[in-house]
């Protein structure tokens, strides 16, 4: 068997063989020249070789641009009146599903998937079930793809609390349709990505959270002490699938991806053991959809960028900075007007606003009145919340136990949010932690409950900032 292996440490074997041949013969008709049979057939002879030759040399020229570097990006604190790249990337040739089956690409996406963990989908399929699924059925689920007859299955739906209030739906595919998903991803992003634009940081190689909200940071500091503040409501819920696929299509000509990506975009959604069909929308939960959303809010930007605007966009999430509350109220007219004609979007009045950036949040953090970072209340309130749930007193488990938990947690929490400027809030937010923690001890020696005694020095002289540090809490503030 020739197509075999996805697994790691083995091999997929491509039709490699079969290409080169079919390379050799296609050239070989290309260059063969048929006996002349009358002034009537050599004109027609004529026509066909300068089509051919037309066909070989857009080719050629299409393959030279394919390898051009991307622009590189413009250096910090200057603002572009022009958008400096190239919008649309071609149209790509015939050979995309070939590339997204290709070993190396596989085994990059399997690697990914694994890493990633996740929730099983309909099928009950585990992450650590892939690898030897795929080694067995690889050839087969190959030869779908490459004949454009893989159906992808309805995706189980689940709901998580929004930290705000209210649900945020996601829809979980199954582990191999996030396998198929990852690997068309990774092909169709190293094609689109240097077309995108550069105020764009969500979901992207080599460009963060942290990058948005330094932007920011910079569009305040250069004196535009306004932000209109854009929520697009339910935006992964409403992605129009005929627009979408209409800019796919645009860059993309491989009618096998095409009907691969619809497929994904209709496949369904299970819920309460139903399924029911999906006509818009990109769910939240497979690797693809990241990448769609920025195809769809690109023509935001290009948009944007037409109006000389100072932005920042992280998926969904859009800030433009503009001088004065006056000038903002307009453009948040014209932006809203714009998304709702021409995306086909709408844009969420009760979080949008017109506001001074330090009374709004980006991305989690906020900005003082001398415009340094902050961590945005909110985001402050939810990590105590958390600390709060890991710290009950009536969990029944060890200090060592909660407190390697409580490490997990504000490990991640810092390495985000340790980005912020003002370190007197991790400094009281570190006492107030240990705060809670000398609660628990006090607690689980079978006396009452007391929150006062807890920062006495009954409790913080025998348990110290050096006795956490054994335990293995990690400090949020360094000083």
């Amino acid at each position: 068997m020739c197509h075999g292996i996805v697994t790691e440490g083995e091999e997929i074997h491509s039709d490699h063989d079969a290409e080169v041949s079919s390379g050799r013969s296609s050239s070989s008709k290309l260059g063969r020249r048929p006996k002349r049979k009358g002034a009537a057939s050599s004109q027609r002879d004529s026509m066909s070789d300068k089509r051919q030759k037309n066909q070989l040399q857009m080719l050629l020229a299409f393959t030279g641009e394919g390898r051009s570097e991307a622009p590189q990006a413009r250096r910090e604190g200057t603002e572009s009146l022009t958008a400096n790249r190239a919008h649309e990337s071609p149209a790509l040739p015939e050979r995309v599903m070939e590339e997204v089956c290709e070993r190396e690409n596989c085994l990059r996406a399997l690697k990914r998937v694994k890493a990633n963990k996740g929730s099983p989908g309909i099928d009950g399929m585990g992450v650590g079930e892939l690898p030897g699924y795929l080694k067995q059925h690889w050839p087969g689920l190959r030869e779908q793809l490459l004949r454009g007859t893989y159906r992808p299955q309805p995706v189980r739906r689940v709901e998580i609390a929004k930290p705000d209030g209210g649900v945020r739906k996601l829809g979980i595919p199954t582990v191999l349709d996030r396998f198929i998903q990852q690997a068309v991803m990774q092909v169709l992003q190293s094609k689109w990505d240097a077309t995108f634009s550069e105020h764009s940081h969500g979901f992207r190689p080599r460009r963060s959270a942290h990058q948005a909200v330094a932007k920011a940071q910079q569009y305040i500091a250069e004196g535009n002490r306004w932000v209109v503040d854009l929520d697009l409501e339910k935006f992964f819920d409403r992605v129009n699938h005929d627009r979408l696929m209409a800019a796919i299509a645009r860059r993309v000509t491989d009618k096998r991806m095409l009907k691969l990506i619809r497929a994904f975009l209709e496949s369904g959604v299970m819920e309460n053991g139903l399924v029911s069909p999906v006509d818009e929308g990109t769910p939240q939960g497979g690797p693809l959809s990241p990448l769609l959303s920025n195809l769809v809010l690109d023509e935001l930007d290009r948009e944007l960028e037409r109006r000389q605007h100072r932005f920042v966009r992280y998926a969904d999430d859009c800030n433009i900075y503009v001088a004065s509350e006056r000038a903002g109220k307009r453009v948040m007219h014209s932006v809203t007007s714009f998304i709702r004609r021409r995306l086909k979007l709408q844009v969420n009045g009760a979080k949008s606003a017109v506001a001074r950036p330090q009374e709004r949040k980006f991305l989690g953090f906020s900005f003082t009145q001398r415009g340094k970072r902050r961590i945005a209340p909110k985001a402050l309130l939810r990590c105590k919340h958390k600390v709060r749930e890991l710290t009950r007193r009536t969990r029944g488990i060890s200090l060592e136990q909660m407190t390697k938990e409580l490490a997990s947690y504000l490990q991640g929490w810092k390495s985000y949010f340790g980005y912020n400027q003002t370190p007197s809030v991790l400094e009281k937010l570190d006492r107030w932690i240990r705060r809670r923690l000398r609660s628990v001890i006090w607690k689980q020696r079978k006396r009452r409950s007391s929150w006062r005694l807890a920062n006495s020095p009954a409790l913080s002289v025998p348990f110290p900032i050096a006795y956490f540090d054994s335990l293995g809490l990690p400090r949020l503030f360094e000083g």
